[in-house]
């Protein structure tokens, strides 16, 4: 009986130390696609040029938001490098969609003018 129970025991901890070797080897290959950066940004009014607080700004494909400062300041930390649709709303103007905004650590930072609505 207890040999048994030793050769469970080994057999269970070998397959430990081989997932971990797996596991370790799927880490170390992801893509250079697969870095992520800080995507930053501001919102501002588009005939004053006034930063906008409290602007709601989503990236679509990954249903985050963030929402601006006093200063018209927005940030997603860890954002996957590819590109997105970025939607901005804000109470009394129109809504704003950037498509395929492509993110990457080269092209990390938007400018964003809001119209106010008629």
């Amino acid at each position: 009986m207890k040999k048994q129970i030793i050769a469970i025991v080994f057999i269970v901890l070998a397959g430990f130390a081989f997932a971990d070797k797996d596991l370790t080897k799927s880490n170390s290959s992801e893509s250079p696609m697969a870095k992520t950066v800080s995507l930053i940004g501001k919102v501002v009014d588009f005939k004053s040029g006034e930063a906008l607080t409290g602007v709601e700004v989503k990236l679509e494909e990954t249903n985050t938001k963030a929402y601006t400062d006093l200063d018209g300041k927005f940030s997603f930390k860890e954002v996957k490098s590819g590109s997105y649709d970025i939607v901005v709303s804000y109470i009394s103007y129109d809504k704003s969609l950037i498509e395929n905004f492509k993110v990457n650590s080269d092209n990390n930072k938007i400018s964003i003018k809001l119209q106010a609505s008629k």
